[in-house]
């Protein structure tokens, strides 16, 4: 079988194989989670960017020798699922509402002549609801419904179909919502002009873009793992 190019990978199988590359990705604004399933060559049309420059850049990346704990498409599918809740579910839940109550307080101070900060308030808001409700699909149907089945291919038994009906309803469903957030995401990031700081505004204003930035930067990592790694794996069983 003919091996692909580099240019015909996707853009999620390629951080897949090396997480190391998303920084690549990151660096020329190309979108590696929500807008994983692009091949490269693609990607590159669109943007007005130079293959080879790329190509060469990730083959920088891949050429260090690379950490075992980074190689996530390695791991067990119960394990990835653990350390999902316990490292990106676990961010969202200690921030998600620190970053609405700051959005709320520059929308109130600094609405008036930066009428920008009022539209993120609302939109992180929306955000920060539709996650919690995505959180707890996630963590109290979908992934113990995932690690039964797991643990029943393991073993040798039959998984209950039950169990595999849910993975099937859930993954079409979240696919969908990663989307819805991944683009409210691109338009506080528009909006904010790339988190710039204003020269007349307050501390809170400039911590609160950081936290901006914070979460989408945990989030790009988080709906990587699920959307390139544990849904693929999932779609398997």
């Amino acid at each position: 079988m003919q091996q692909s190019t580099p240019g015909e990978k996707t853009i999620g199988d390629i951080v897949a194989a090396d997480f190391r590359t998303a920084k690549v990705f990151e660096n020329h604004g190309i979108d590696f989670c929500c807008g994983g399933k692009v091949a490269l060559a693609a990607t590159c049309t669109e943007k007005g960017l130079d293959l080879a420059t790329i190509t060469s850049e990730l083959e920088d990346v891949q050429s260090e020798p690379a950490e075992r704990s980074q190689n996530y498409s390695s791991w067990a599918l119960s394990f990835l699922a653990e350390y999902i809740v316990n490292t990106h579910h676990a961010y969202l839940k200690e921030n998600d509402e620190q970053i609405a109550a700051y959005a709320q307080k520059i929308a109130a101070v600094h609405g008036a002549h930066h009428p920008e900060v009022i539209q993120i308030s609302a939109i992180f808001d929306k955000i920060a609801t539709d996650m919690a409700a995505h959180l707890k699909e996630e963590e109290e149907v979908f992934i113990p419904a995932l690690k039964r089945v797991d643990a029943a291919r393991i073993s040798g038994n039959t998984p209950d179909e039950t169990d595999l009906e849910t993975i099937r309803v859930s993954l079409g469903t979240f696919h969908r919502e990663h989307e819805e957030i991944g683009d409210a995401v691109h338009t506080i990031r528009h909006l904010s002009k790339d988190y710039a700081i204003p020269d007349d505004v307050c501390n809170t204003f400039m911590v609160t873009y950081q936290k901006l930035k914070e979460f989408e930067d945990d989030l790009h990592k988080h709906v990587h793992l699920e959307n390139n790694i544990l849904f693929p794996k999932a779609a398997l069983l």
